[in-house]
């Protein structure tokens, strides 16, 4: 029956067969969150990374109506270039296989489709969470419900800073899920090293943060793990400069009526603007050293899985 909506790539189908390491990534950070040619030089170069650690990267994305787990370079330049590439969550994901369209996955999307394919490993940039204002909006990203549900390891920066990072990790500590720092005590803040919020754990080596991860699901604990990444010191950005960034992105998204999913891009998209592209470099970066860790980490599990 998956096999209908499923095409895993023959590496990535082989590298899951001899029980080695791969590693999701997704696909809206290239449609959807960069402009052309950056996004693919970018994806190009994660899967790279990733190779180099010791992974074999599969990048998700839905093409002609079907979950391509692991796309050619073909397909990269495709999900850089194309039209109508849609920003599919799990709402979204029926339809747009059902009327055989293409989509960009969300973090959301690529942990179900890494989960049916078998790789219990993902690296984005930053996770979906509350946004600010929920309490009257209800704006909560997908992403979170998926941490509680789908047996798929984060690596991110922790949490976009355009969101409500204190309300983000409540939520996530009522689902149960684990918030791992990796070498901080402190919730990273996507452009930033902190945030003012501590983490549930720090866990200092990839070696570690696997042993936890088998641990919770060999206890039958279904759900994913955060593995909070800080962006390397050299690539943060100001925090004065980028919290006024934000506040002046979300006035301007209230201003404009922007909301739900359209939020998310709006809003990167304004602090960019406001930060003359530093954010933008900030953010390629921060994605960069989410995949050497990333690996690292995928590289351990599969080792334990053995």
């Amino acid at each position: 029956m998956l096999e209908k909506y499923l095409d895993i790539n023959p590496e990535v189908a082989q590298a899951l067969k001899e029980g080695k390491p791969v590693v999701a990534l997704e696909s809206t950070i290239i449609s959807h969150g960069m402009p052309y040619p950056k996004n693919v030089e970018t994806a190009l170069e994660v899967e790279r990374i990733v190779r180099e650690n010791g992974a074999v990267p599969a990048t998700i994305a839905i093409i002609k109506g079907k979950i391509k787990v692991g796309v050619t370079r073909e397909e990269l330049e495709f999900l850089g270039t194309g039209k109508n590439i849609l920003k599919t969550s799990r709402r979204d994901l029926p339809i747009i296989l059902a009327k055989g369209l293409d989509g960009a996955t969300t973090v959301a999307t690529t942990m179900i489709a890494a989960e049916l394919a078998g790789i219990k490993l993902f690296v984005t940039g930053g996770i979906g969470g509350v946004h600010r204002g929920a309490q009257e909006t209800f704006d909560i990203s997908a992403d979170l419900q998926e941490l509680a549900h789908t047996n798929v390891a984060v690596v991110c920066a922790g949490a976009k800073s355009i969101l409500d990072i204190g309300l983000t990790l409540e939520y996530l500590e009522t689902n149960g899920v684990p918030v791992l720092g990796f070498g901080t005590d402190e919730m990273p803040a996507f452009y930033t090293r902190k945030s003012g919020f501590g983490v549930d754990y720090r866990i200092d080596s990839p070696a570690e943060v696997a042993s936890a991860a088998k641990a919770k699901w060999d206890l039958g604990l279904n759900g994913g793990m955060v593995i909070a990444n800080p962006i390397p010191e050299q690539y943060q950005m100001d925090y004065d400069t980028i919290t006024n960034a934000i506040e002046s992105a979300l006035k301007e998204a209230e201003e404009k009526g922007v909301k739900g999913k359209e939020t998310t891009p709006f809003l990167l998209a304004k602090v960019k603007e406001i930060t003359g592209g530093a954010s933008l470099e900030s953010n390629i970066q921060l994605v960069y050293n989410n995949a050497r860790v990333g690996s690292k980490i995928a590289v351990e599990l599969a080792k334990l899985e053995k």
